[in-house]
């Protein structure tokens, strides 16, 4: 096998809190036989590192610091996705946990990847509001093949119903 047909079946899913099932349930679904898998978790250090800076600003350097905490909190966290994850995905697998700002983590992580899979993050109804600003910034910026599913099953039907082609969403009103 050659180094592109490894990062042809090379498979990354991004692992997120509430979302993370659909994404493992399709590469399941989708993935050839012999695909590797990665299972993508990514810490954003903005809550830790928001605690270490007020505990620091209130109380200076001296004694216990609450993001100290919140970082051990993260890990646990993350490791308890990850395990969960590979639990369902039932099947051998990296698994990657990074810290960071999360939506750069996943595109530089997948960078080399055959297919990476992510669960909207958003509006749970169609429309641009579906991606939230990780999800969004994924799939502007990736460089690899991204498969967006929703997280739950599909919305069926939306506010105001379908749109009738060749109509416009609202009439025009000549002055």
């Amino acid at each position: 096998m050659t180094d592109s047909d490894a990062t042809a079946r090379s498979v990354f899913i991004w692992v997120s809190e509430g979302t993370w099932r659909a994404a493992v349930d399709t590469a399941l679904s989708l993935a050839p036989a012999d695909a590797s898998f990665t299972l993508l978790y990514v810490t954003d250090d903005a809550g830790p590192d928001a605690a270490h800076g007020a505990y620091r600003g209130m109380f200076g350097r001296a004694g216990h610091d609450p993001g100290v905490r919140l970082d051990a909190l993260a890990t646990a966290q993350a490791a308890d996705l990850l395990e969960a994850a590979a639990g369902r995905l039932g099947r051998p697998c990296h698994r990657l946990s990074m810290h960071g700002n999360t939506e750069r983590a996943v595109v530089t992580a997948s960078a080399s990847a055959g297919l990476l899979i992510i669960a909207r993050d958003g509006d749970q109804r169609p429309g641009p509001h579906s991606l939230g600003r990780a999800g969004r910034f994924i799939v502007d910026h990736a460089i690899c093949p991204v498969l967006v599913v929703w997280p739950g099953p599909p919305p069926r039907d939306t506010p105001g119903g379908p749109r009738t082609p060749g109509k416009p969403d609202r009439e025009r009103h000549s002055l």
